[in-house]
């Protein structure tokens, strides 16, 4: 199974479109993955209602058998590596932006944790320019 870390925004939409690639390729299903913290009221990184409909219809036009999963977590690092444990998942896909140095030092980087501490192959992918 390939696994997508989803964001409703153009990191997230490329994640989506090299997972669906991906499980095409390999020939296996795809989970979804959409998680928030709860830190703020409005979380971009949350799927709305409205976006969730839009993911649904962009999953089920493509063919592949897909589970779509969003929860409230207290990490979304954890979240991820946690579904990545799982004896099913292959390849995490995720959608990565630059950041400076200093960016990173101060808020860290979700992407960089994600790339060294998954135990299994992450894609990082851009999206288009």
């Amino acid at each position: 199974m390939i696994v997508v870390g989803y964001t409703p925004d153009k990191f997230g939409a490329a994640a989506l479109e090299h997972g669906i690639a991906e499980a095409k390729f390999r020939g296996t299903g795809l989970k979804v993955v959409n998680t928030s913290t709860g830190d703020s009221l409005a979380d971009p990184r949350f799927a709305d209602s409205e976006a969730m409909t839009e993911l649904h219809a962009t999953l089920d036009r493509s063919g592949v058998e897909y589970v779509l999963d969003q929860a409230v977590v207290s990490d979304t690092v954890d979240a991820l590596l946690t579904v990545m444990d799982g004896d099913d998942a292959d390849v995490l896909v995720i959608g990565i932006r630059h950041r400076s140095a200093v960016g990173k030092l101060l808020m860290g980087s979700s992407a960089q944790q994600l790339l060294l501490s998954c135990p299994k192959p992450v894609l990082a992918v851009k999206p288009p320019r």
